[in-house]
């Protein structure tokens, strides 16, 4: 496995765990770490069936390091996000296995977006989402824009951005920002548990239906249910789908195989 200097990467019982990696700074997004968490992301499916994203330490990512590379107000922010968020964001995203993120406390500006390009959001409760852009004077990035209208609807995304305020995990699994926010205690648990079911899952039938679910927005109806026979067709021929009708009519519990 690499050997990270801003995050941890392990690959067990076919979930590949990454861990953000600078508690000293709550998990603050530098160019090296975002370079890390882009190659681990792209490397996870390769060798394991679901990528969890979580953060060592108080934190799970309080967005910008803003002391990376000296003068914040000098940084070119079109070629930062272009060049290091847009392929950091893109292979979160992107990843053919499904993804979670175990957002273990404050999860900030960009590091609260990062949290969204996964499919699946677990907070503890303690922890909250800020879109803290304004407070110095930005709009959100890292598909910020793009996410919390999606999942909020626009009114809360709306106000998120404006008033730069916490949303406490509670509140943002009942707008439907998040999956779920869990007790603090067993928050490990319960997150290690629900990677454990997707990685002993039916790997492909997660791909199609992920990219069915994301280019529902830009289809129509007619092109969404022709997709939808097209990805259900391909599926039908795997053996997952042959192991689930067997197990189904065997009254057990499905063997997949990820295939």
């Amino acid at each position: 496995m690499k050997d990270y200097q801003t995050v941890t990467f392990e690959i067990a019982d076919d979930i590949a765990l990454l861990r953000l990696n600078r508690p000293d700074r709550m998990n603050a997004l530098n160019t090296q770490m975002r370079a890390e968490i882009t190659d681990a992301a792209r490397l996870a499916p390769q060798r394991a069936r679901v990528l969890v994203i979580t953060g060592n330490g108080r934190a799970f990512c309080s967005g910008q390091d803003l002391g990376d590379g000296g003068n914040a107000a000098a940084l070119d922010l079109e070629r930062v996000l272009r060049d290091e968020y847009v392929p950091m964001v893109k292979a979160i995203s992107d990843c053919p296995v499904p993804t979670i993120a175990a957002v273990n406390g404050p999860a900030a500006g960009a590091g609260a977006n990062l949290a969204l390009a996964t499919d699946v959001v677990i907070a503890t409760e303690s922890a909250y989402f800020l879109q803290a852009f304004t407070r110095i004077g930005l709009m959100p990035d890292a598909a910020g824009t793009w996410w919390l209208p999606r999942q909020m609807g626009m009114a809360k995304a709306m106000g998120a951005a404006l008033f730069a305020e916490p949303v406490g995990a509670r509140d943002a699994a009942a707008w439907g920002m998040i999956w779920e926010a869990v007790p603090d205690a067993g928050f490990e648990a319960h997150w290690r548990a629900r990677a454990a079911h997707l990685a002993k899952g039916p790997t492909a039938a997660y791909r199609n239906l992920k990219r069915a679910l994301r280019e529902s927005w830009q289809n129509g109806f007619d092109g969404q249910l022709a997709l939808e026979a097209s990805l259900q067709g391909e599926l039908g021929g795997t053996r997952d789908f042959q192991e689930g009708v067997v197990a189904f009519h065997e009254k057990r519990d499905a063997g997949f195989e990820g295939r």
